[in-house]
Order: structure tokens, then sequence, then C-alpha cells
């Protein structure tokens, strides 16, 4: 009954007009987002950071959440019409999703992903709304040393989930933590690594460096690309609804995409971009002699990571509304957001804050509900965004982010430190390291050393605290386990095959 009465509390929070209103204006920015290739939710979320100064708590949280969600949507549009990912994850379904576009299925391909997308959605919620709290129960539990090991079992798990090349992820992680680093220590109130500069001995900007690495990366990045000519099907998105065989063979897809995406969502590093790649594999394990072969228009290449990038989007909120852990850079932001509205996350939320919590959770099956019939109709709108040239495009979103690093302090150092980071985004782009480890462990590393410190001093010094407490212990050995298995040559390659785009 807890469970109906906290629901209730949630809908009467979510179904309010103001919050009606950004939830809907999150879903469809969010939507616009993922339809545009090389916008993300990171950027965009980085970018309207300064905006929700502004605004209370619930409605500036619903909004960032519809803006996550509704990209996950969004980018399967542009990676089945045109074979450009709007999205990271987005990526697999531009396989199947595109050769469907051109043998004019596109119609089936979007209604699939659009349906397959909603849900996995709505079962990611239920999933929130049903094991939050017994989570949060156990989070009671934590003292500093479980939440130190929990965050180094985080990290190691960013590590081990992240893309690419194993030194890569764990040096971004390591430069995360330094970069950590730079503030007043809280003990002595000493300055540093702020070699003197008055404002960084408040630390780095949790805003400016990821506007600067996301934000203004991608942007250099994308103008570093050759303009590319792009075939439209415009002609071909007829009948939107897929036939009863399209049905019959995608529903198994959506299901079996749902679960996995459910449980590596929760999981550090995991999330959207883990999930879609991991569900194709099982789809093309699993569907023996299909209609229609992989990588030739199969649509359970298409429902299958769809159901899985969505459900993993979701789930991705259960360690961060009820640990205070970001599993992904997105909820690395999301932190950041609470932070700025004066609420520490982590086990409390829920009861300092019911309506928070719960009209959240509301406000997902809302939003949900929104994006399908924003996704199914609209889409010949969607495909004239995608006309708009990237050379008037990009300085609008330039203009934005000066203008949103310049009003965090009103200072112009906030700008060219942005500046500084879009620089490094760039180097990190052609060198191929995925920049979210560092998000991860940017905000990670204060926390740790701060309940690294506090359980050295409850136990007087004594290193052993970690080991001697069950829960703790068992984390740090799940951690090392972790760092074993990935170093299995069998795991290894496997790993790198999940990973290798097709």
């Amino acid at each position: 009954m807890d469970l109906l009465s906290n629901l209730a509390l949630g809908f009467h929070t979510a179904l309010t007009f103001q919050n009606l209103l950004y939830a809907f204006g999150g879903a469809v920015l969010g939507t616009l987002i993922g339809v545009l290739p090389g916008l993300g939710p990171v950027a965009t979320i980085a970018m309207l950071l300064p905006s929700i100064y502004a605004l209370d708590a619930t409605p500036a949280l619903i909004m960032l959440a519809g803006i996550y969600y509704g990209a996950q949507y969004g980018g399967s549009t542009t990676a089945i019409l045109i074979n450009v990912p709007g999205e990271s994850s987005s990526v697999v379904t531009a396989i199947d999703g595109y050769q469907m576009a051109r043998q004019g299925r596109a119609g089936a391909a979007l209604a699939v992903a659009g349906l397959g997308s909603f849900f996995a959605g709505c079962v990611g919620t239920i999933i929130i709304a049903a094991f939050a709290p017994p989570l949060t129960e156990l989070a009671f539990k934590f003292g500093p040393a479980e939440y130190f090991s929990l965050m180094v079992l985080g990290l190691v798990g960013a590590v081990v989930l992240a893309s690419g090349s194993l030194v890569k992820a764990i040096a971004m992680i390591l430069l995360g933590l330094l970069l950590g680093q730079i503030n007043t220590d809280v003990i002595s109130g000493t300055p540093r690594f702020s070699f003197g500069i008055p404002e960084l001995s408040d630390g780095l900007g949790f805003v400016v460096v990821a506007m600067g690495i996301f934000g203004f990366g991608e942007i250099i990045a994308n103008l570093g690309l050759p303009a590319e000519h792009r075939e439209v099907f415009t002609h071909d998105v007829k009948g939107l609804w897929p036939s009863k065989q399209d049905f019959k063979e995608a529903w198994p897809s959506v299901v079996r995409g749902t679960a996995l995406g459910s449980v590596l969502g929760v999981l550090p590093g995991g999330g959207a971009l883990l999930a879609s790649f991991a569900a194709y594999t099982l789809e093309k394990k699993i569907v023996k002699n299909p209609r229609i072969p992989f990588g030739k228009g199969a649509i359970q290449g298409v429902a299958g990571p769809e159901a899985a990038n969505n459900a993993g989007a979701q789930t991705s909120f259960i360690p961060m509304l009820t640990l205070g852990i970001p599993p992904n850079a997105v909820m690395a932001l999301m932190v950041g957001a609470m932070t700025i509205k004066g609420i520490q996350p982590g086990p409390q939320v829920m009861v300092s804050n019911p309506e928070l919590f719960w009209g959240l959770i509301a406000s997902m099956w809302v939003g949900n509900l929104m994006l399908v019939v924003l996704n199914l109709p609209l889409i010949g709108i969607w495909i004239k965004l995608l006309t708009v040239p990237y050379r008037f495009l990009f300085p609008a979103i330039v203009t934005f982010c000066c203008i949103g690093a310049y009003t965090l302090n009103n200072n112009s150092f906030d700008v060219f430190v942005t500046a500084a980071f879009a620089s490094l985004g760039y180097v990190f782009y052609k060198l191929n390291c995925e920049p979210a480890p560092l998000l991860l462990g940017f905000i990670l590393g204060p926390m740790m050393e701060e309940n690294l410190r506090r359980a050295l001093l409850l136990s007087r010094g004594d290193w052993g605290t970690f080991m001697s407490r069950p829960l703790s212990a068992g984390l740090l050995i799940a951690a090392l386990l972790m760092v074993v298995m990935v170093m299995l040559p069998s795991i290894k390659s496997k790993r790198e095959e999940a990973f290798q785009e097709e």
C-alpha cells in the first residue's frame, strides 16, 4: 500500500500544470536533441544547468529527465532515416533501421522503435518505483567506509564498461580524480592546486568542465568532419503501423531488450549505450534464421536495441536517486543539478523531498506517453529539422554555451576555462578517448576523498576498517573480481567484440 500512496503523491505532483509543461518541454527538446546529430543530452543538460537557478527543484529535474529519455527516442529517427545516429546509443539501430528505410519500411522501423521505447520506458519506471525504496533502506546502512568502497566499485565499473581501450578509460578516470582535487582542503582550509588563481580556490565548476568537453568539444569535432551528402527517404515514410508479421517478430526482442537494459542501466558506467550494444549482440545469438538477415533490415535489430537503450536510460536513475552515485555522465549532471538546488543526493532524498522523488518517477510515465504521441505522428517535422545547415546551427550553440558559462558566476574566467576544456575535449576526440569516465572521476573524486578521510578518522587511522566491515569488504572484493575478470583473455576479447561497431 505504501507504494500506491507514494505513487498517488507522485502523480499529484507530476500532473500539476507547471510540471506537465516542463515535462512536455523536456520531452520535445530531448527528441529534438536526439534528432540533430552532434548534439547529445549531456551537452544539452550541461548548457541548461545555469537556467535552472530560476526554477524550483521538482520542475527543473522533471525537465532535465525528459531531455535525457527524450533523446533516446529522437536518436533513432536519424539513425533509421539517414544512417546518422543522433545519439551514440542509436549506433546499433542504424545498422538494420537504415536498411529497412531503403526497402521502403521506414514507417514500420520508426513505429517499432517508438512503441518498443514506450514499453521499455514504462517497465523501467515500474522497476524504479518498486525497487528504489528497498535500495534506499540498504543505503541507510552505509557509513563512510561503505560509501568509499561503493565509489571504488563504481569507478572500476566505469572502466570495465567504458567502450574502447581499458588503458585510456583508466587514464580518463585518473585525470578526472586529479581535476577534482583542485579546491580548498576542507580540514586545513588551504587552497590546493589553485596556482595562486583566486577563482580556482573553490574548485573547477562542474558545468564549465561538462560544457567545455561535451558541448564545445562535440562542435569542434563535428566541424572537423567533411560535409556528407545525406539521403533522406521522406517518400518512404508512409503507413506508420507495422504489419502483423512485424509485430510477431519484434515483441520477443522488445521484451528481451527491456530486461537486459533494465539490469545494465543500474550498473555504473552502463546505461543506454552499453544496453543497446549488448541487446543487438544477444538478438544475433538468439534469433536463428530470421526472415530478413541481420544487417539487411531485420526488425529484431531495431526492436531489441531501442527497447534496451530506453530501459537502460530509465533504470540509470536508480543509483543516482537512492545512493547519490551517478552511473553515467548524464546522471552526474543530474547530481550537479540537485546540488545547485541545495538537495544532497542520496538516500535521504526520499524522506526529505518525497514530492521531488515520487513526482520525478511519476513524470517519467507521463513523459513516455507524451513521447509516443510526439514521435509517431510528427516524424515529418523531425525530418524537416534535419535540413537546417550546420553552419547556422553551431554558432547559435557556441553563443548559448558562452552565455551559460558566463552567467554561472558573472565572470569571464569561466568562459576561458570552458574554452580550455573545449580544446581538451577535441584532443580526447582525436585520441579516441571517451570523456564520460573523466566526468565520473571528477564528480566522485571529492566525495571519495571525503569518505576516505572520515572512515580513517573514525577508525583512528586503521586501514583495516574497509575490510573489517562486511558490506565494505564485499564491495571491494566485487571491484577486485571485476578487474580480474576483465583481464582474462576470453572476457577481454568478448568485451572488444561487444563494443566494436558493426
